[in-house]
């Protein structure tokens, strides 16, 4: 296994162990909010329950109250019938008993009473909240006429506010009305039970972190408590809020009394609301942490891997200096000797190559200067070295749109990169094979085509090959492509890909250069 092959292992490795800490954390984090989620619909439905047994205990109190009335009711039919005997004229042949009729009046002890003929003049009121003394009290500097006139007056306007009225006929054109309300005892209990109602109505509203509700009577569709803000809203609003909450959670039925059916809405809390989104926000936080890391540490390591390279290229150049010195000075004094002089020539030669492959290594991490040259030249130039030094069975053609084409690049990188990537392709033909390269022009780019008729190269392993300590040799290095890649991306801000390529076919790799 090469180095690569076991980065990518080691690659999936940690991924695979981030995605396991992920999916826990995620998998807890709803783990809660379903438990939170669960423990407010329980409080919701115990809330309902309790409104529930208030709604049982409003219809008792209701059905208490109407028996109170009937009685009350009872006890003023009975009031005016006792009423109507005395005021009846007298037969003084028989002096009628009121003894009964007195009793039955003296029985009203609570009861509100004001009773007035047809001519709206009051003859009696009982168990008012004033009495005549109180009111001639206040009313000191006025004549008794008009003091009595005005207390006439308001015992009306109070009888005629009342909702409870008999009338008594006691003779022909006489008629007395009996109005006549709620005791006080009544009163009383009804405040107490509105006061409740109102009590948990303003508790409701005033709990603004509790789970919102909405209760709501079935026929109207009107609010009878919420704490929602929905008291100023208009009807179009209300029917929105009620709709959405339909869609939320089933409604719970409640019963005030038999005439009053009402349903109780509910949803999420707010703070639910934000925690069910927090497992995403999670997934993000933590995608994004890993992502970031990844750039810092892919950031240091390119870093690292720009340096190791410089200094190794410049190591390579300063080692070989001594040796290229030594070796151009013997060449020199072979000149001078009675030999062949092709091996001298030959001999220079190969010098020359070397001192331009430390040339090469020596570019490596230094600002690279570019020049305007004849690509077509810098490609045909190391071409026909190449020529020399493989296979007869390999055969070469080069073809341009141009004889001459001037871009900026440097010539001995450029010589480099074609040297490493023809070099290859000899290899992938082992001893025979058609190698084809072709210079075409665009608009803004100059592409080299190099195409062989090799063994071919994997689909997934396009970008693969350009990886550091990549390789398919047994005894390579898996550094001539990703010195291909730096060379044309960072020194010349072009591009280097495989541009097709087919299983024992061949490939075409393309070298975009920017003019």
């Amino acid at each position: 296994m090469n180095l690569y092959s076991k980065k990518q292992r080691w690659k999936i490795i940690l991924l695979g162990i981030a995605l396991i800490l992920i999916s826990a954390s995620l998998f807890f984090s709803n783990s809660i909010v379903s438990k939170v989620s669960i423990r407010e619909r329980y409080r919701v439905k115990q809330w309902a329950e309790a409104i529930k047994k208030k709604a049982e205990l409003v219809q008792l109190t209701n059905r208490t109250f109407s028996q109170l009335r009937d009685k009350e009711r009872n006890e003023m039919e009975l009031w005016s019938s006792a009423t109507r005997e005395i005021l009846k004229p007298i037969d003084i042949n028989q002096m009628p008993d009121y003894t009964l009729p007195l009793k039955i009046i003296n029985i009203n002890k609570s009861i509100p009473v004001i009773l007035y003929d047809n001519n709206n003049d009051v003859s009696e009121h009982l168990h008012l909240d004033f009495t005549y003394v109180d009111f001639n009290k206040k009313h000191d500097a006025l004549p008794d006429t008009t003091v009595k006139r005005l207390f006439n007056d308001t015992l009306l306007q109070l009888a005629n506010s009342w909702k409870y009225k008999i009338t008594i006929e006691i003779e022909d054109g006489l008629v007395m009305n009996c109005a006549y309300t709620d005791s006080k005892e009544i009163t009383r209990l009804e405040n107490e039970r509105d006061s409740l109602i109102r009590a948990f109505n303003k508790e409701l509203k005033a709990n603004e972190g509790a789970v919102p509700v909405l209760l709501v009577d079935a026929k109207t569709d009107s609010i009878l408590a919420t704490n929602l803000p929905l008291l100023h809203s208009d009807q179009t609003e209300i029917r929105e809020t009620i709709t959405r909450l339909k869609r939320s959670n089933k409604a719970i039925p409640i019963n005030f009394g038999s005439s009053q059916h009402s349903f109780l809405y509910y949803d999420d809390s707010p703070e639910l609301k934000k925690l069910q989104y927090f497992p995403y926000v999670q997934f993000i936080i933590f995608t994004l942490f890993i992502f970031v890391g990844y750039l810092i540490f892919n950031t240091f390591r390119k870093a690292e891997q720009n340096q190791v390279w410089a200094g190794m290229a410049k190591e390579t150049a300063h080692q070989l200096g001594t040796p290229l010195s030594s070796l151009l000075a013997w060449v020199q004094y072979l000149e001078t000797q009675n030999i062949d002089p092709s091996i001298a020539l030959e001999m220079q030669k190969d010098v020359s190559r070397l001192e331009q492959v430390a040339n090469r290594f020596s570019k490596i991490g230094s600002a690279t200067q570019l020049e305007d040259k004849n690509i077509v030249e810098t490609v045909s130039k190391v071409i026909d070295y190449l020529k020399l030094r493989v296979s007869n069975k390999i055969h070469f053609s080069i073809q341009s749109d141009s004889p001459e084409m001037l871009i900026p690049h440097n010539p001995p990188l450029i010589e480099w990169v074609i040297e490493n990537i023809t070099k290859n392709a000899v290899d992938s033909m082992e001893t025979a094979g058609q190698l084809n390269i072709t210079i075409s022009h665009e608009s803004s780019h100059v592409n080299i085509d190099i195409q062989d008729t090799g063994k071919g190269i994997a689909h997934n392993q396009y970008k693969t090959i350009f990886k550091p300590g990549y390789t398919t040799k047994k005894r390579g290095w898996g550094l001539g492509l990703s010195l291909v890649k730096r060379i044309i991306n960072e020194y010349h801000k072009g591009n280097v890909y495989v541009l097709h390529s087919e299983i024992d076919k061949g490939t075409t790799f393309r070298i975009a250069l920017r003019l």
